[in-house]
């Protein structure tokens, strides 16, 4: 698989485009505390310097009580040299794994051993002896048993039994786990997958040898389904109570002239399929965005709500550092470990802070867009020392997919910050038509229009930025990545002059094309001999931290160079007048 990147420069009309043919994840996000008159500049090595990482301690719930094993586990894992690790239920036994070899994003093959906390007794997991091998389950009943083979049609690159092929585990369950547990652990539910009808596709790997190597995906293509709406939550799983009575989903339901938006209802089960009852718990012009426990005893369902926080527990717990909280319940709901992007209940990343102190940290500031229909979300980040009196560069950042949120209480720093704390470079961000956690009317509008509202969402928003006398006209640039990289070229396609560089990272478009016949489709345009080009040799979806720094310098130092300021040579008259 092979990663390029092309820059294109227009002779006419000074116009810039980078096409990214790749796919890249997020890093780390996190809110950084200020002081008042910080001056060291942002760089992207800070972003990737180790002190600038937000350690995360992997905190999970074996049972409810809240005891720690952080010391005995983190011996044991420098002894074993393990690198994942996981407790018995029982605070018995801990499996550690180690020789951890990736395969795709998050399936990975590894040597087992099993350490009793309390006699520190450790035995090896050896084949058979394992809980998948060679795509076939084995069942252990006991640390010490024989195992026993479940399924035999397993045959590796073919059929599958409770582990995800790679279209499976990139695509649909981002997971490589296909196995499910019953509640009381009487039960296993496991998906099998059969590949062998499946055409492969063939990806080349360049490997530093005279010819490339392919590698063979099986990767289903040829069916189609329609519908007569934007289909969202497709892959929600339902909550079930512990005896499986009733079961709870965030549906749409109506709420007056704003349309639906997603909210919890709770179906019960009874002896007749059509007695079945449904009732909804919570309604308003806000979305549920996620389920996270029900407590049986006192009929509590506890979940997150999308765009901005609501009535909520978490609101005024250390509101001064966090106001976007996800969460972990404990097995009987009582207790929950909240994850903040700066801040962990068991962490509190003192090294993080101390590296930012002192650095310049873009403001972040939230506008609506009044359009004919609706409004609109929109994020604004001016550089720590803006003021309304000078000129600066606007970059347009259009990094989401249908059903997406850019605009949300999340403090968010990654390239583009680079340059609006060290490059006085104003980044604005919108949740147009076709965006998320805003009601099915606004999530609807994209339906059998894709490329059509948010472009003109995304003028109106640039055309409501630029009436600011602090927004430089001649210095527009706009970015955008996957669907938003398609989005960027047709406003680059759709306007003669207005943005003076563009970026367009792994657009959604015709994948056939190569970058000169690309450019000529989708610009209108040959490729000019100044042009550049780069490519990430044998990345794939997601790029390595090497590339992700690579790409990351080459975004912030082509955005400076189109949107920094011009600064002009004094005439005599003037120095003489200066002087």
């Amino acid at each position: 698989m092979k990663s390029k990147l092309l820059q294109y420069r227009h002779k006419k009309l000074r116009k810039a485009t980078i096409l990214v043919i790749c796919h890249s994840d997020c890093m780390s996000l996190f809110q950084a505390d200020t002081l008042a008159g910080s001056d060291t500049k942002l760089t992207v090595e800070d972003l990737f310097s180790p002190d600038f990482y937000v350690h995360d301690p992997e905190a999970l719930w074996i049972n409810d009580s809240p005891k720690k094993e952080k010391e005995i586990t983190n011996q044991c894992k420098v002894a074993f040299k393990a690198t994942k690790y996981s407790i018995s239920p029982d605070m018995k036994y801990v499996l550690f794994a180690y020789d951890v070899k990736q395969v795709y994003r998050h399936s990975f093959t590894a040597s087992y051993i099993i350490y009793n906390i309390h006699t520190r007794e450790v035995w090896e997991l050896d084949p058979p002896e394992v809980y998948i091998f060679e795509n076939n389950i084995y069942y252990q009943s006991d640390v010490k048993s024989n195992s026993l083979r479940l399924t035999s049609s397993g045959k590796e690159g073919v059929v599958y039994n409770g582990i995800a092929d790679w279209l499976y585990e990139e695509e649909i369950l981002h997971t490589h786990v296909a196995h499910w547990w019953s509640p009381d652990g009487e039960r296993l539910a496991f998906l099998v997958l059969n590949d062998s009808l499946v055409p492969n596709m063939a990806l080349p790997s360049f490997t530093g040898a005279t010819y490339p190597k392919g590698k063979q995906y099986p990767y289903p293509k040829r069916h189609e389904e329609t519908s007569e709406l934007w289909l969202s939550k497709q892959d929600q799983k339902p909550f079930f109570s512990q005896d499986g009575s009733r079961f709870f989903l965030t549906v749409p339901v109506k709420q007056g002239g704003r349309g639906e938006f997603h909210h919890i209802a709770m179906f019960t089960t009874q002896v007749r399929v059509d007695q079945n009852e449904v009732r909804h718990l919570t309604s308003g012009n806000w979305e549920v965005t996620e389920i996270l426990a029900y407590d049986e005893n006192s009929q509590t369902i506890v979940s997150t709500v999308g765009l901005f926080p609501r009535r909520c527990l978490t609101c005024d717990l250390n509101k001064a550092h966090c106001t976007y909280f996800s969460a972990d319940f404990s097995p009987a709901q009582q207790h929950v470990i909240l994850h903040c992007k700066d801040y962990f209940a068991l962490e509190n990343n003192s090294l993080l802070k101390a590296a930012v102190r002192y650095k310049r940290i873009q403001i972040t500031e939230y506008k609506t867009l009044q359009t004919d229909r609706f409004d609109l979300p929109l994020k604004i980040s001016f550089p720590p020392d803006f003021s309304d009196s000078r000129h600066y560069g606007l970059l347009l950042m259009i990094d989401s997919i249908p059903g997406g949120q850019q605009v949300d209480d999340r403090y968010s720093v990654d390239w583009d910050s680079v340059l609006v704390s060290s490059d006085n470079v104003i980044v604005a961000r919108l949740d147009g038509r076709g965006s998320g956690f805003q009601g099915q009317k606004i999530l609807q509008e994209v339906h059998k229009r894709l490329g059509v509202v948010e472009l003109q969402d995304q003028l109106a928003a640039l055309e409501y930025l630029m009436k600011f006398p602090y927004i430089d006209q001649n210095r527009i640039g706009v970015f955008g990545r996957g669907y938003g990289g398609y989005v960027t070229l047709l406003l680059v396609k759709s306007t003669e002059s207005l943005f003076k560089c563009a970026v367009a990272m792994s657009p959604v478009t015709d994948w056939t094309l190569h970058a000169s016949a690309f450019s000529e489709r989708y610009l209108g345009v040959p490729l000019q001999d100044d042009s550049r080009y780069q490519i990430y040799p044998d990345e794939g979806h997601f790029l390595t931290e090497q590339s992700r720094q690579h790409l990351s310098a080459s975004l912030s130092s082509y955005f400076r160079s189109c949107l920094q300021e011009d600064i002009f040579p004094l005439s005599d008259e003037e120095e003489e007048e200066e002087e």
